[in-house]
């Protein structure tokens, strides 16, 4: 199986440079040979499969410099409402604030809270603000199986039918009717960002995990807006199912 690098391409390109490059796709191709590619001007092609009538298939690759997408996991969590956090410690209870996010005017307080479903518990879950409208649990299928629960597939906000769960602190206990959902991977970015890139809020784009084990995952959304920061969030299943490492980057497929 080739492997095309960016020092590979410097050997190659040493006296001409050309317009296009056309490379298989059982090829690896490293992102610092798109990089290269896209700094030089050069269109990358994919050679796929024969078509049905014959004809090559052929796919283009991005070659948008721009197209290096922060990816980070995303632990299980939830957002409060000003009512439900009076609930659960008391009316005028000041929260502690332990650390800001990466997307800006978000944090994760310091107190946490258990989950209780069916079948089991899951104790420690951070908390997340500010505060918001109706209380929101985001979790993993594989945590929806220790709690014995099955949570919709939903993007963050999107809560009618969600599933229901009890929340506990030392102080009370209360259940979250329509609160809890496995949320879909998605894509945070500034309108800026989303004109680079080519996409505007509400795309689903598929996006390649340049990671030890990359892998391709679909119907990812894209969320634009001025206060964000670029970066795609996935939750912990798919983390591992890519051996996400620190300063993994994905990119949009065109």
């Amino acid at each position: 199986m080739k492997v095309l690098t960016e020092e590979s391409l410097r050997v190659q390109f040493k006296k001409q440079t050309p317009e296009k490059y056309v490379v298989d796709k059982k090829a690896i191709i490293t992102p610092s040979a798109k990089e290269y590619l896209a700094k030089k001007n050069v269109e990358l092609i994919i050679q796929d499969d024969m078509g049905e009538n014959g004809e090559i298939v052929i796919e283009e690759a991005n070659n948008n410099p721009y197209n290096k997408i922060p990816v980070e996991a995303s632990g299980r969590h939830i957002h409060l409402s000003q009512e439900d956090m009076d609930s659960l410690f008391g009316q005028g209870y000041e929260m502690t604030v332990v650390k800001e996010l990466s997307q800006p005017g978000q944090y994760q307080y310091k107190e946490r809270v258990t989950l209780i479903g069916p079948k089991g518990t899951i104790q420690r879950v951070a908390i997340l603000g500010p505060v918001r409208g109706r209380t929101q649990i985001e979790i993993s299928l594989t945590d929806a199986v220790v709690l014995g629960i099955k949570p919709p597939i939903r993007e963050s906000g999107d809560l009618d039918g969600a599933e229901a769960l009890f929340v506990s602190t030392p102080r009370n206990v209360l259940k979250v009717e329509e609160g809890v959902i496995v949320a879909k991977r998605h894509i945070h970015m500034t309108e800026e960002d989303a004109k680079k890139l080519n996409v505007k809020d509400k795309d689903i784009v598929k996006v390649k995990i340049n990671s030890k084990r990359p892998v391709i995952f679909e119907e990812v959304v894209v969320r634009a807006n001025k206060n964000y920061k670029l970066s795609m969030h996935i939750d912990y299943d798919e983390a591992n199912a890519v051996a996400l490492e620190k300063e993994t980057y994905g990119e949009i497929l065109y």
